[in-house]
């Protein structure tokens, strides 16, 4: 039997069915709301854009302008029948093309998009070599498989070894922090998205000819595949990522000893009081709540620290968080990124670390950029008095399962 055949039978078990990969409507636009603000009208790069479910989406509900990328021409030929049958043909450009070796110029897009097939040039080559793609502030969106148990089964890593090397939600954020990106958010795909796909293509598979050439190593690899979901479905999952390339502007790293009285002349020029200079040196003395490596700076152009954050260790009933304070910024160089650049460099730290949870006392008017909420939400209160809405929670890896109950600051917070 010729790869021919095989490739040809592959792409007969799939053609025509909704999706080409896990995924539904509803995650898709979860994953664009987590990009953020975009353009009027965003020019939104598609790629393995299959039969243009995204494609068709993000036309609709984004008012974008997208070129949708395939290398499998028949694909291409189905987005634009639906395009035409539509009467938005003007609204997506189709485009065969190898998602490794793309014709695009530099800065060409507002946001580039790729539900269930960055896993065809591996995640880490996506990255590398569509960050030049973005224009600026432009965001990426990928979604990929990875590890959602802690000890994956023998039987389940024999199977994705031999196929595409899984890596857990930290893992692929250390890839993406070593790319240059932040993580704007990620979320982990409900089991129904995995239902969306696997339904109808079981029911395909059910009535496929396995007497055509190729369809039989075909049918045999997709029960397979849909066996390994059924029977090891909690060990591994999809978990879209939303990337942004960093701001340059501003290098972020771990202080050093010789940073320690910038920052505490930073935390007392940023605040009306000197408790929050205190609050950093009380809790460099608590090892209980100090995380070596997670108190950071972001430096200007000329070396000088213009800003600072901290993560320490705190608890929601006995499950543990971290908390994130403070944040300052060195008068001269507040209102221009540095204090967003050292906060996302601290949460993508702390996604890196494998936390769950960050837990934060803060304006409500500007931590929502970063993904909080308000802890309420979750069922998460602290021991004191203070406005709802000002008491937030980042969850770090999408997941949505957190514990619930009171928070326990370390005592140097003093409540």
């Amino acid at each position: 039997m010729s790869d021919n055949a095989l490739y040809d039978a592959f792409f007969a078990l799939h053609h025509g069915l909704p999706r080409q990969g896990p995924g539904s409507d509803n995650t898709s636009r979860r994953l664009l709301a987590l990009a953020g603000p975009l353009p009027k009208r965003p020019r939104v790069l598609d790629l393995g854009c299959g039969p243009g479910r995204s494609a068709l989406l993000l036309a609709a509900e984004a008012g974008a302008q997208v070129t949708a990328v395939d290398l499998h021409e028949p694909f291409l030929d189905e987005l634009r029948h639906t395009t035409q049958a539509r009467g938005i043909g003007d609204t997506i450009r189709t485009v065969k093309a190898d998602m490794a070796e793309l014709p695009f110029p530099d800065g060409s897009f507002d946001l580039v998009w790729a539900e269930s097939s960055a896993y065809n040039i591996g995640f880490d080559t996506a990255l590398r070599r569509w960050r030049r793609l973005l224009a600026p502030g432009g965001s990426l969106v990928l979604t990929e498989c990875e590890w959602t148990a802690e000890e994956p089964s023998a039987e389940a890593r024999a199977f994705w070894d031999q196929h595409y090397a899984l890596r857990t939600t930290a893992g692929n954020t250390a890839a993406a922090v070593t790319a240059g990106y932040n993580v704007l958010g990620v979320h982990r795909q409900p089991e129904s998205d995995w239902d969306e796909y696997y339904g109808p293509l079981g029911e395909r598979a059910e009535t496929a000819d396995a007497t055509a050439p190729g369809m039989a190593q075909a049918l045999a690899a997709t029960r397979a595949e849909i066996g390994m979901r059924r029977d090891h479905g909690t060990e591994y999952g999809y978990t879209g990522h939303v990337l942004r390339p960093a701001d340059t502007r501003w290098h972020t790293r771990p202080e050093t000893e010789a940073d320690i009285p910038v920052v505490r002349a930073i935390n007392a020029a940023a605040f009306a009081t000197a408790e929050e200079a205190g609050l950093v040196d009380a809790l460099r003395l608590d090892g209980d709540a100090w995380l070596p490596g997670t108190s950071y700076v972001a430096e200007a152009a000329d070396g000088s620290v213009a800003a600072y954050a901290l993560l320490t260790r705190c608890h929601v009933g006995d499950v543990p968080a971290v908390a994130l304070a403070p944040v300052a910024v060195a008068p001269e160089h507040q209102r221009k990124g540095a204090g967003q650049a050292v906060v996302r460099a601290v949460l993508d730290l702390a996604r890196v670390r494998g936390e769950r949870l960050v837990l934060l006392l803060g304006h409500p008017g500007y931590y929502p950029r970063f993904g909080f909420e308000a802890a309420s939400r979750y069922s998460i209160r602290p021991t004191f008095e203070v406005p709802d809405e000002a008491m937030m929670v980042l969850v770090l890896d999408g997941s949505g399962g957190v514990p619930q109950g009171t928070i326990r600051y370390p005592a140097a917070f003093g409540v």
